[in-house]
């Protein structure tokens, strides 16, 4: 038997990988398959969600045993079998590839195909250059640049050089109007 898995993303409209693996392989080798088909790199932390029809997740399979509060048991990819959690034509998972940013490729078993098989996973469909892996990068480098001119304080009018070193301007008064203290 096959598992024909068709791979998307939201990021690139043209998209497409298919994928055909054995039910017997562990979803660490459809992790790995998976990014070989997009020339990703395997250094970073990956996840499967099992997912609804209306793509809400489910039972996350993780690259490495990790502590969780979830309600799910820790499943590892090594570890697991396609097959103990997918059996279904139509299923749906997702593969988080970029944890920090939440982003992910869309992932549906396809189609079963009985009295075939296959001796390693194999990409038989690439369309589409994949999104860039991780963004976070990107992120940090684009922030926006604060200017702290006179405006920033909400008054034109307003004197930096009336503030000193600490920022607070001249506190010039003694000590007995600090505080109004009316139990004397």
């Amino acid at each position: 038997m096959i598992y024909k898995f068709t791979v998307l993303s939201d990021e690139v409209d043209d998209f497409v990988r298919e994928m055909n693996i054995d039910p017997e392989a562990t979803f660490k080798e459809l992790h790995d398959c998976i990014l070989e088909s997009v020339k990703y790199d395997k250094n970073q932390m990956t996840s499967f969600f099992i997912c609804s029809d209306d793509w809400e997740k489910g039972q996350e399979v993780t690259l490495i045993e990790m502590e969780s509060s979830s309600e799910y048991d820790n499943l590892v990819m090594e570890d697991i079998k396609l097959e103990e959690l997918i059996s279904d034509e139509k299923q749906k998972m997702l593969f988080v590839f970029d944890m920090i940013s939440d982003r992910s490729f869309f992932m549906e078993l396809t189609e079963i195909i009985p009295g075939k098989s296959v001796e390693k996973p194999t990409c038989i469909t690439s369309k589409g250059s994949a999104p860039v892996q991780i963004m976070a990068d990107e992120a940090v480098s684009v922030a926006p640049r604060i200017n702290l001119d006179e405006n920033f304080y909400g008054d034109e009018s307003f004197d930096l050089d009336e503030l000193d070193e600490e920022g607070f301007g001249d506190l010039s008064f003694d000590d007995t109007t600090l505080f109004d203290d009316d139990t004397k």
